[in-house]
């Protein structure tokens, strides 16, 4: 079955495309079919770095790994990554090409098309079935004439198209009424169904109303799918998990700063999969309260985002919490924020050239125009230090993202080694922990992954606090993403009519 398709759009951001194109690829693979992801723009501050050093967004790597592939950026040939509110980072085929006004990145698209398109045929030709993912909504008619991610590239990909609706947030009869009136007749011809998600309540009630949306946009409700308890990465800042506290004994209680350009908080899933930890997003001073520990982000804007908090007296909880001893940490952006000074010369990411830093850290960082895109393997390096003791030698993997280089002065030990960058052996120091032991940062994403390295650190924080360890006998964090696709997968089986799902594959009338 080569060269078959199908195409989720949505009547707007955050209905859930991403978690249900998730839950299609892992139930066509778990039917034996060869499957990969596809979206053809993807506009979040998540993203990730492939085996070959290309960067591409955290959706499709949840997705590809849901199919049982390796990401590659030809699932997500371009991606925005947003800087200011009217600026974005342009990256195409996993490289930066360069910051685009909205205006300006519009009449660019077009000279996309190919590049996508060419991406696209690849994937067809490698696999039984591509499931490809667009992106806000196709009724946005002001953007219809150089659209390359929903109606355009449906088109361009001779995809069907089902159209999901979020009944969560009210108004979905509307939502999808509204967006079908709004596409051109040759659009509606490609709307094989429709799916209304994140639902609560008794179906029963619901059925009525299905009928009559049925005989108003004439085509069928393929399923009414459940609001879930899947624990899966989210795509961008409109996520849910900023909203709410997430349910642990509170043993260990972790604060987590929601930056104003937050990048990458797709980090801190495996903390909140530990069973003695409570985690919450913080924006203001007010809300800092005593946590044990305390993370500072990656940022796609630090110099603006260390600004906010200097201006938002966050600055002066942190360094309340050092004084106090608790354990402050900062990845890649967050990391740089804890040193003395912040430059950027070349107005890399914002229009300001330097910023004083928090000073937790001897070092300063300089913005260069080449940014760092590797995966890298690394052992911990902090010998004494007091939340790492017995750490030392400990293997992680994870990847870098970053512009800025970081240069460390007197006063700081180097936090790992990295032993290997993509497929090269180095011997090369990554991220500083001061003298205390209280203050550490790395530019090294998903650090936390590495379960045994986290129940160490964890362990530690517990061992401070008078708490006898837990033991490091759960399951890695791979193996319990692997247990969530099968359970988005059930969920969705359960629910959605697949046998018209897969009749729309393969092109059945």
């Amino acid at each position: 079955m080569k060269g078959k398709c199908i195409m989720l759009q949505g009547t707007g951001s955050s209905v859930g495309k991403s978690l249900l194109t998730t839950a299609l690829c892992r139930i066509f693979k778990q039917d034996g079919y060869k499957v990969a992801p596809f979206k053809s723009q993807n506009m979040a501050l998540n993203s990730y770095i492939t085996n070959d050093g290309k960067e591409m967004g955290r959706a499709q790597v949840v997705q590809a790994e849901a199919c049982g592939l390796e990401p590659s950026v030809e699932m997500n040939p371009i991606l925005l990554k947003p800087t200011t509110d009217r600026k974005a980072q342009v990256i195409v085929m996993g490289e930066v090409l360069r910051n685009m006004s909205a205006v300006e990145y519009h009449e660019f698209k077009p000279q996309l098309a190919q590049r996508i398109k060419e991406a696209y045929d690849q994937l067809e030709a490698q696999n039984d079935i591509v499931v490809l993912e667009g992106a806000g909504s196709p009724a946005e008619i002001n953007l219809r004439d150089k659209d390359i991610v929903n109606m355009g590239m449906a088109e361009m990909a001779d995809a069907p198209v089902v159209l999901i609706g979020d009944i969560d947030k009210g108004g979905v009869f509307a939502s999808l009424a509204g967006t079908m009136l709004l596409l051109t007749e040759e659009e509606k011809k490609r709307v094989k169904g429709v799916i209304i998600n994140k639902f609560r309540g008794d179906v029963k009630i619901l059925e009525p109303g299905l009928r009559m949306l049925e005989d108003i946009i004439k085509v069928p409700v393929l399923g009414v799918i459940p609001y879930g308890d899947i624990n899966i990465e989210d795509e961008d800042s409109v996520s849910e998990r900023f909203q709410k506290k997430t349910v642990g004994s509170q043993e260990i209680e972790i604060a987590i700063i929601r930056l104003p350009h937050i990048s990458n908080f797709t980090d801190f899933v495996a903390l909140e999969n530990q069973p003695d930890v409570s985690i919450r997003y913080i924006s203001k001073a007010e809300q800092m309260g005593e946590p044990d520990i305390l993370i500072i982000p990656g940022s796609k804007n630090t110099i603006e985002d260390m600004a906010y908090l200097r201006e938002s007296g966050l600055e002066r909880k942190i360094n309340d919490l050092h004084q106090n001893g608790k354990l402050i940490i900062g990845i890649c952006g967050g990391y740089q924020m804890l040193g003395r000074e912040i430059h950027d010369p070349l107005h890399t990411e914002s229009n300001l050239e330097s910023i004083r830093g928090l000073n937790l850290l001897n070092l300063t960082t300089t913005f260069e125009s080449k940014k760092v895109t590797t995966r890298v393997k690394a052992k911990v390096y902090a010998y004494g230090s007091l939340y790492l003791q017995g750490l030392d030698e400990y293997d992680i993997e994870g990847y870098e993202i970053h512009m800025g280089i970081s240069k460390q002065r007197e006063g700081c030990r180097p936090l790992t080694e990295i032993v290997q960058r993509l497929d090269k052996c180095v011997t090369v120091a990554d991220g500083f922990c001061n003298d205390e032991g209280n203050v550490f940062g790395t530019y090294i994403h998903g650090i936390f992954d590495n379960t045994k390295f986290l129940r160490g650190l964890l362990n530690n924080v517990r061992e401070k606090k008078g708490l006898g360890d837990i033991k490091d006998e759960q399951v890695s964090f791979k193996e319990f993403k692997e247990r969530e696709y099968d359970k988005i997968a059930q969920m969705v089986r359960e629910h959605l009519d697949m046998h018209a799902i897969y009749k729309i594959v393969k092109g059945i009338e």
